[in-house]
Formats: C-alpha cells, structure tokens, sequence
C-alpha cells in the first residue's frame, strides 16, 4: 500500500499514526501488530494525517531500539524515510510474527481496530495455542513445483492488486511470490502458494475444496431418512476461482424477488449479496487448512443458508468478541483475497453482514462454534414490519431513535442530534447507551465512526 493510500485510510486494524517519537507508545503497536496480522506505523503523522516534518534519522534509530528492547522476544521490523512537502515521514513495517510477543512488565498486547487492547489470561492461552501451531501457511507442499502454479491465475492477482493500488508493480514475478509467501527464496512453492494460484491445489491439499447441497425441505434428510437434496456440487480450483465459482451455484439457487419503489421494479435477493459473500469469503479465509478429510460445506435449505467452515475460531477470537475483534489464522491467504478484492476492509465484514441482513428484514446471522468448526447460518424468513413491540419505558427521544433505525437501518450521534436538536449531547449519548443495555441496539465500529443497528 503506498503513502497516500496509507495517509487516506487512516488508524485502523494495521495501520497507526504516531505524532511524535514515544518509545513506550511504539512499544506498544509493535508487539500488538506481531501478535495479530502485523501493520504498518506512520511515525510523524497525527491522527488527522498533518505531517510534523521535525525527525531526524539519528532520533528515530534511537526510540525504535528503545521500542524494541521492550518487545519479549524482539520484533522483526522494516523501516524506510518517505520525503513529503512538509518533511519527512518514518513507516515501519511489522510483518505477523510466529512468536508470542509480550511488553517488558509482561502485557500482552492484540490490535483491536484503531487501539492496542491487553488481553486476558484465557485470551493469552488462546493466542499462546494459536502462535505454537507454526505458520503452516508458509509450509512447503511436497512434490510441488513452481510448474504447478497457474500463471494466467498470478497474472491476474498482479493486475488487481495494481488496480488497487493504483501503481504497476515492476519488480519481477518470482520475486513479488517470494515476497508475499507464494514460495521460498529457493522457489518451492508453499501451501500459501498452491492455495492462491495452484492449477491443481486439491492435487496436494485435498481438504481445500468446497462442497454445495441443496435440500429439499428445513433438513438434510429427505422422506424417509434418504438423502433429500436436490443438487450437489464440488468445487475445486485456486482459492480465487473457488469462490467465484461457489457463488454462482448459490446465486442460481437463491429465489429472487421484486418489490416496486415509486415507479421502480428493484429485484430482491432471497438472501442480501453481501451477507452471503463474506459468510463464503470467511470460509475460506480463516478456515484450518492442516485439518485433512473435510472441506469448506455450503447447505442450503428452504429456511437457512449455512457455511461451514473446518477448524474452530482462530486465535483468542469467540463468541463473544466475534464482531468487535479480528484475527486471522491464514494471513497471507488474506492478504492475497484483500488485493484480488474479495476483501473490503480487514474486521469489517461480520458487522456489515449483520446491518445488511437487518436491513432486508432477516433475523441477524448466528454463530456456532465447536472445536473443530464454525458455522454461519443465514436465515431467510423475513420479519414482520408491523408495530414494533418497544417497552413502555422508553421515553419519546428513544421511542423517535428506534423508528430512525427502523426505516434507515442504523443512526449515528450525530443523526440522533439532528431529530433531538435541543436536547444535549450528553443525554443523547445515554439514551443510546441504555438502548444498547436493552439489548434492543448493537453498538458498531468506535469513536468517529460509531453507529447503532438493531440487535
């Protein structure tokens, strides 16, 4: 990602912004970005993105050997000067680490959006589990050779990923696939490799295919316990392929509708495009490619929609934190989806899916995790639009912020302001807050970015 695309995305899952040299405040960012999908720093920009033009190479040396003799063990980092108009910008790259990184006086940090979040003991132990497994993505696949690598397939993950960032990329091909753990420096390709751009990668890892049933009915029998779907599809090929192709099959299973706005035929979906594509894209994003004997499954009901995915939840990811935090098992298989585009923005796609599965008048997705697998199940049965059934205690500004919500699918504080404009900030900012206790509203994102959904 260049500079100015890093300035314009500002803060967030792997980028940081520091003013000013602070040798505990960097510290911090670099063991939070090795323990989850690494990130890159901005020393001498602020959080608006002003440059300070006041560093000197001499000082910057100085804080990050500081920085790092905090880090237990030291983290590996990569930094170059960038010359701007209002003088020099310092980024530090810090790829994903293996290790399990804690801070000096034993913190153990985790990116969580735009902040560094201390995690607890259970957490540790989870991350600790995680982090021992090894990086199996950079594992070499035996018997592989570069000859088993696709090139129309590395052709194209090149063209996309200039589209995106908007530069060519010159350098040579073996090279960019060494650089993104496609192959070793000796150019045996990895799992990484055959994965994103193998002609053949259910050749050597059988487990990464994907399966497609439709049943007939709400169960996976039919009359008389015999098998009861009426379409079953395997699909195989790169990961890229892989998706466009499980989309298809699902897209010519979806009913589709219409509804008439003014003068407008829209057609609807029986499920939101959106909430489908990440379900499928998570899937193969994060699923645990060491689990051998069972592949991505795809079920679709006349009730539901489920996407199972091999291997429980990555890292000290649960239930629980699911929508507000982010980590990937599969690093590199995420960053190669991120520049073909079938990622938007990393540890927004489960809050999306949720706003947009509301939004079409669907109950939320639900979760279901085991040891060795996570289900996500998109239910199709459309809510009642009638009077919603608030509680009598609300007052007239919160009984105004549902039906906000109800007819434009989310509000802001600042939209909460504009229909209360003579009622305080403060108070607005409660009667949000207490929605949320309810359990009526879902609170997503974090400070500027902030808005509420219906739970």
């Amino acid at each position: 990602m260049t500079f100015a695309h890093l300035l314009q995305k500002g803060p967030g899952q792997t980028v940081e912004f520091l003013p000013e040299l602070d040798t505990d405040a960097l510290a911090e960012v670099l063991v939070a970005f090795a323990n989850g999908d690494g990130g890159t720093v901005l020393i001498g920009v602020s959080a608006q993105g002003e440059v300070n033009g006041s560093l000197l190479d001499e000082d910057v040396e100085g804080v990050l050997r500081g920085a790092l003799s905090q880090c237990r063990p030291p983290v590996r980092t990569e930094w170059r000067q960038v010359d701007t108009p209002q003088g020099p910008v310092i980024t530090l790259e810090v790829p994903r680490s293996t290790e399990l990184h804690t801070l000096a006086d034993g913190r153990v940090l985790i990116r969580s959006g735009a902040r560094n979040r201390p995690l607890g003991g259970e957490e540790v132990r989870h991350l600790a589990a995680t982090k021992s497994s090894g990086d199996f993505e950079l594992e070499v696949v035996a018997g592989a050779t570069r000859a088993d690598f696709d090139d129309d397939v590395i052709a194209e993950y090149i063209a996309k990923r200039e589209e995106k960032q908007r530069r060519p990329i010159t350098r040579p091909v073996e090279e960019l696939l060494v650089e993104i753990g496609a192959t070793t420096e000796d150019g045996d390709p990895t799992v990484a490799g055959i994965l994103l751009f193998g002609r053949n990668p259910q050749g050597f890892i059988p487990q990464s295919g994907l399966v497609f049933v439709r049943f007939e009915g709400t169960e996976a029998r039919g009359p008389g316990g015999l098998p009861g779907y009426s379409r079953r599809e395997e699909i195989s090929g790169p990961l890229s392929r892989l998706i466009e192709a499980a989309w298809q099959v699902i897209w010519e299973e979806m009913r589709v509708g219409a509804v008439v706005k003014g003068l407008v035929r829209e057609e609807t979906s029986e499920y939101p495009p959106f909430a489908v594509r990440e379900a499928l894209v998570n899937a193969v994003c994060h699923r645990d490619y060491r689990l051998s004997g069972r592949r991505i499954e795809v079920r679709m009901f006349d009730d539901r929609l489920e996407v199972i995915s091999p291997g429980g939840l990555p890292g000290y990811i649960t239930l629980d934190n699911i929508v507000e935090e982010h980590f990937s098992r599969n690093p590199r298989i995420v960053a190669g989806l991120f520049q073909w585009g079938f990622i938007e923005e990393l540890g927004l796609g489960i809050d999306r899916m949720i706003e947009e599965m509301l939004q079409a008048g669907h109950p939320a997705p639900t979760f279901r995790a085991t040891p060795y697998s996570f289900t996500v199940s998109l239910a199709n049965v459309r809510e009642r639009r009638g009077i919603p059934a608030w509680q009598r205690s609300m007052n007239e500004r919160q009984l105004r912020a549902m039906q906000y919500v109800r007819e434009h699918g989310s509000i802001t504080n600042r939209e909460y302001r504009a229909i209360c404009p003579d009622v305080s900030a403060e108070t607005l900012r409660l009667d949000l807050a207490d929605l949320v206790e309810r359990g009526l509203l879902l609170k997503v994102g974090a400070k500027k970015g902030t808005y509420y959904i219906l739970k």
